[in-house]
């Protein structure tokens, strides 16, 4: 907060339950910071709520300063929210056509709806090869390794809807993400000569023909030692490297799948996350664990709430 121009500065406060220890900690920061810098009567214009319409602590607060609170909808739990008005409003805020993005999951659940075969179903087809390699196979780990920058946030979605998910009664695999080309200088060695207990999933554009171009001029006295960039663009070279990626963890018999589009928009990241939304709790069917709940993560706050009661007191 203190880079912030506070007077400009809007807060968004999300909690399903209204009672995750780290948002109210973080709220009542913020709101004693802004009533501190503006006074307590802009407040209402500064933050908005989004919490289950419920008794509970979030709403309570958001009464006490007359703060707008929307509904979190009960019957979506936090990590399957992404679609609904916890992820979209601050996707709308910043520029995003969500409606795009709601058009793009909707024909994804669509097409799984419909389906007259699973095999004809993507998403159950993932959760079928997920589920068969890690019950016959031995694949307890999971990699999504997108090669595109802007969904470099998109893995730390992932690992949590599929680890929350499904790791239930000794079941599940673990997700771990990665990022071409990043990890094919920090993780590939492992991938390829480590234990074979991987599956991968690579994320792929057409980036080709994006980007500057390498010429001679910048190259200098080392143009010809560098003769394969020369002409080629930066997404010439991010096609050719996860192509590479791609031909060399299947021919080192690595179980790989590949997700592939022209280009990532707003109707394509919606059916993305659907399609990974759908496949979790599919897999989660076959497994026989409730997709839906959290009970180690409920343990652990009840603790964590415990322990900060005792240091209190």
């Amino acid at each position: 907060m203190s880079r912030l121009d506070l007077s400009r500065t809007g807060f968004l406060s999300i909690s399903k339950s209204g009672g995750t220890a780290e948002t109210l900690a973080q709220t009542l920061a913020v709101l004693d910071r802004l009533s501190e810098r503006l006074g307590p009567d802009d407040l209402a214009t500064r933050m908005t709520c989004i919490a289950e319409q419920t008794d509970n602590p979030l709403r309570a607060v958001a009464g006490h300063y007359g703060l707008f609170c929307l509904d979190h909808d009960p019957n979506i739990g936090g990590r399957y929210s992404a679609l609904s008005v916890t992820g979209l409003l601050p996707a709308a805020i910043a520029g995003v056509d969500v409606a795009a993005v709601r058009r793009g999951a909707g024909a994804v659940l669509d097409a799984a709806l419909t389906a007259e075969r699973p095999e004809d179903s993507a998403p159950a087809a993932g959760a079928v090869v997920n589920v068969g390699l890690a019950t016959g196979q031995g694949i307890n780990q999971t990699v999504i390794m997108p090669y595109i920058d802007r969904l470099d946030r998109f893995g730390a979605w992932y690992r949590q809807l599929w680890a929350e998910s499904l790791g239930k009664d000794g079941h599940g695999t673990t997700p771990i993400g990665a990022m071409g080309a990043v990890d094919q200088h920090s993780q590939l060695q492992l991938y390829l000569g480590g234990p074979r207990d991987k599956l991968f999933t690579l994320i792929l554009a057409d980036p080709a023909g994006l980007g500057p171009v390498a010429g001679p001029q910048g190259a200098g006295p080392a143009a010809e030692a560098l003769d394969y960039l020369m002409g080629r663009s930066l997404g010439d070279l991010m096609a050719a490297e996860q192509r590479a990626t791609a031909e060399t963890l299947i021919r080192n018999g690595c179980p790989t799948r590949i997700l592939r589009f022209p280009t990532l928009n707003e109707e394509v990241m919606g059916g993305l996350m659907m399609h990974f939304i759908l496949e979790t709790i599919i897999a989660a069917d076959l497994l026989g664990v409730d997709p839906f709940d959290q009970p180690s993560v409920e343990e652990g706050k009840v603790l964590a709430r415990q322990y900060l009661a005792e240091a209190a007191g």
